[in-house]
């Protein structure tokens, strides 16, 4: 569809705010708004920032008072029409006396479905699909969530630049640089659950935390993956970052953004603030503890119960989970996820689906390589981010294992999204090509 410039610029901004919530607002989704007055100046922006605190419509209504009546809101995700822990959003917009609402992509929960239909029966006029990839994109976890019921999954390894995880020996401390292993520390904490085999836990010991000290702003890591987890937003124009660049790379937003200068924009208040204390206004839960504080649960694919009862997931420094074959006898000191057997290991579709009951929207698989083999084989990650370092091993493990490929016309193709330097590191991010026989 032809989309207006300024439509399209609107909802670039509101797609960059909505990408300022990732990480913090599981099992929510992201979602950005910007709110104008009857005309056309900016009068409200907002981003919801944790599960139970206002969803962004809220957020940029508040901020816009009276203005919004008879304005325009642009929202990357279509309000909600139903009442959880928050009111719907439809009704806020209603009572605020919007005119017109632009939403960038349909809501696809049955729970939360609706408010477009209730806007339009209340006279308002609403416009879907504006920007709806770079939306997607933004917010592609949630929608793996809420459209296939399961956990979205990203799978990150490093290698050198031969593809080896690991030299001859088995020793891989360290292929990649400090820059790059703070930067997989800042994705585990934006993850809902971090994923590894029995292999991995047996050959490594690791603890499969996110460390806290990673939390501070980092003008070096991933756009895509996951935004700085900074203090205050700051309003700024065409920012070629974050979802704002996803934006600008779907070709609909172009120099539209540049349009739309600072000065055309409201100083975002406490509202649009990640760490401030207080109420539910701001950045904070209400016992004022950051939003994104909790630690990401811990996951160990082990078909046979073989995790040593010392060994430093089961540390309690972060809660664990340990998904065995349902036929398993195990006295093993930790929370069991009994799992069916699949023909090579436990059924994984069941995995996620488990988790996803358990509102873990997103997975971060980090090992080992056979693990990984068996999650693509089944068409079962999403993302990949690989950090590549400039040295050769020339032999040693594959970063992957055996993943269903017997002859070329078999092999898994993706797509790249994003390459960038790492300190002296390069990371990769991608994501597969949709193929028959696959998930994806």
């Amino acid at each position: 569809m032809q989309i207006p410039e300024r439509d399209a610029a609107h909802m670039a901004r509101a797609v960059d705010l909505a990408g300022r919530g990732r990480g913090t607002t599981s099992p929510n989704p992201v979602v950005g708004c910007v709110v104008l007055d009857a005309a056309g100046g900016v009068a409200g922006e907002g981003f919801h920032v944790y599960a139970g605190g206002p969803h962004a419509e809220v957020v940029a209504l508040r901020q816009a008072g009276e203005r919004a009546r008879g304005g325009t809101a642009y929202v990357t995700l279509e309000p909600c029409d139903h009442t959880g822990r928050t009111g719907p959003c439809s009704r806020a917009l209603l009572d605020a006396g919007i005119a017109r609402v632009v939403v960038a992509v349909a809501d696809p929960s049955p729970k939360a479905a609706g408010g477009a239909a209730r806007l339009r029966a209340h006279g308002v006029a609403v416009t879907i699909g504006v920007l709806a990839h770079a939306a997607e994109r933004v917010n592609e976890e949630w929608l793996t969530y809420a459209r296939r019921g399961r956990s979205h999954v990203t799978w990150k390894f490093a290698a050198t630049l031969d593809g080896r995880s690991a030299a001859e020996d088995g020793t891989s401390q360290w292929i990649t640089s400090p820059e790059a292993r703070a930067d997989v520390h800042r994705l585990r904490a934006a993850s809902d659950a971090i994923v590894a085999g029995i292999g991995t836990v047996l050959a490594d010991d690791p603890r499969l935390t996110a460390r806290p000290a990673v939390l501070a702003p980092n003008a070096g890591g991933p756009s895509n993956a996951e935004p700085a987890l900074d203090g205050a937003l700051t309003p700024h124009a065409g920012s070629a970052s974050g979802a704002g660049r996803d934006a600008a790379l779907s070709g609909r937003s172009g120099s539209a953004a540049a349009h739309l200068g600072s000065a055309d924009r409201p100083a975002l208040d406490d509202a649009g603030s990640r760490h401030s204390a207080g109420t539910a206004d701001d950045g904070s839960l209400p016992d004022g503890t950051p939003a994104g504080g909790r630690a990401p649960l811990r996951v160990v694919v082990d078909t046979d119960a073989r995790t040593p009862p010392a060994a430093r997931v089961l540390d309690g420094a972060a809660p664990t989970l340990v998904a065995v074959a349902a036929d398993v006898t195990t006295d093993l000191p930790a929370e069991l996820l009994r799992l069916p057997r699949h023909e090579d290991g436990l059924d994984l579709h069941a995995l996620l689906k488990e988790l996803a009951a358990r509102e873990v929207v997103s997975v971060f698989l980090e090992g080992g390589p056979e693990l990984a083999g068996s999650f693509m084989r089944q068409g079962l990650i999403d993302r990949v981010v690989a950090y590549l370092a400039p040295a050769v091993l020339g032999s040693g493990p594959a970063a992957l294992g055996a993943a269903g490929v017997r002859t070329i016309s078999d092999i898994h193709r993706l797509t790249f999204d994003e390459i960038s330097p790492i300190g002296p590191d390069v990371r990769l991010i991608a994501r597969p090509i949709a193929q028959p026989g696959r998930e994806q």
